[in-house]
């Protein structure tokens, strides 16, 4: 008889591991409280080293057919000068695949279809786990699985039971907007815009569109009347396509949502026959752009470690140093970022400068502890 895993939500990270450990043998079923899988978010970014954790699902290529990148890149100041830059092209020589861009939901229906509808049961939530029995008491009664995994999000009912006395996210200091526009008539560069506290990226996607996300410091629960006049009065003066972006941006599909994170790392990814990934396990600030891709790493290193290698403990010790860096890392930039004195503004972007003249591969060199990471290969077996 197979083994069986249930997994609690139907994000990128729980159908990432649901294809994953399908792919190893194992029945898989997919737990989501929505009563459709329509993600919320509008756009997101898969790096190189998701990419590579997609192949071991044969999921990559199809990611990879969403590409809408070219060019120049990078980071600039809000009147369009170029504080360090480099280029699609010199990005894929150095780490051999492109960054995509793409709607939550094209991947959803990528990864959908690698699990099938049938092992996703919509509209059930999850109100315990016991993590030595594995067992799950549901809106739909109770189920019984070789292994529970807790993909349930940055608030994880999940991780909550695993690790009750941990403190769970706290707020970053900024709240983010994202829009998708028609991007006809604009000229989209990619990258992000600094200026004082404020963020504002940029990216062209396939089917004609351009993906816009913002961040800025405001009070937690804090919300405008109208959130795209908020955003134009903040952006409006910035350099060409943001103005012309917010402007054609429908006002009610602006998304917006404060930026919490796990800023205390758990004691462990598991416990019992529970095993968390993605923002259950290790909620981050999006300044990497790395939440979704920790949560397909994530759900491949568990298919392989639960079926190929050390079990839940080899999970733990192989992703909870990983993501605690990367979590830091991506805090001290968002500290970084939403500075609003003058004086540390403008003594951030000198050092920004300065790095740009030792090459222009010295922006893309920072990246490398994230892009060049690899998935874990199963061992060849015999006879």
């Amino acid at each position: 008889m197979m083994a069986h895993a249930a997994i609690v939500g139907g994000g990128t990270g729980g159908l990432t591991a649901a294809a994953a450990l399908k792919r190893k043998g194992w029945t898989v079923t997919v737990l989501e409280r929505a009563r459709a899988l329509e993600p919320v978010g509008s756009g997101f970014a898969i790096t190189p080293n998701a990419l590579r954790a997609l192949d071991t699902i044969d999921a990559g290529d199809a990611v990879r057919g969403m590409s809408a990148l070219q060019g120049a890149m990078g980071l600039r100041t809000p009147d369009g000068g170029w504080l360090n830059r480099t280029s699609s092209g010199a990005h894929q020589e150095r780490y051999g695949d492109p960054t995509v861009v793409l709607r939550r939901s094209a991947l959803s229906e990528v990864l959908t279809d690698l699990v099938g509808a049938d092992a996703v049961r919509l509209g059930v939530s999850v109100e315990s786990v016991d993590p030595e029995r594995g067992t799950l008491v549901t809106s739909d009664g109770e189920i019984e699985a070789d292994l529970v995994v807790g993909a349930d999000g940055i608030h994880s009912t999940v991780r909550r039971t695993l690790f009750p006395g941990h403190p769970g996210p706290v707020y970053s200091g900024v709240t983010a907007w994202r829009v998708l526009v028609p991007a006809d008539g604009l000229t989209v560069v990619p990258g992000e815009t600094w200026g004082r506290g404020l963020i504002f990226g940029v990216m062209p996607m396939t089917g004609g569109l351009a993906y816009g996300y913002a961040t800025a410091p405001k009070p937690a629960g804090d919300r405008a009347p109208d959130e795209r006049a908020e955003l134009l009065r903040l952006f409006s003066t910035w350099h060409d396509p943001i103005p012309s972006m917010l402007e054609r941006a429908d006002p009610a599909r602006i998304l917006r949502n404060d930026v919490h994170y796990l800023e205390t790392p758990l004691p462990a990814f598991h416990r019992g026959r529970v095993a968390l990934l993605g923002d259950a396990a290790h909620a981050m600030t999006p300044n990497l752009g790395q939440g979704a891709c920790q949560s397909i790493e994530d759900a491949v290193v568990l298919a392989h470690e639960v079926t190929d290698g050390g079990g839940l403990p080899a999970y733990t010790a192989a992703r909870l140093p990983r993501t605690t860096a990367i979590v830091r890392r991506a805090a001290t930039i968002n500290r970084v970022t939403r500075q609003t004195n003058p004086v540390a503004v403008a003594l951030r972007d000198a050092a920004l400068r300065l790095t740009a003249r030792l090459g222009p591969g010295a922006m893309l060199r920072q990246a490398d502890a994230l892009f060049t990471w690899q998935p874990p290969k199963s061992p060849v077996r015999h006879g």
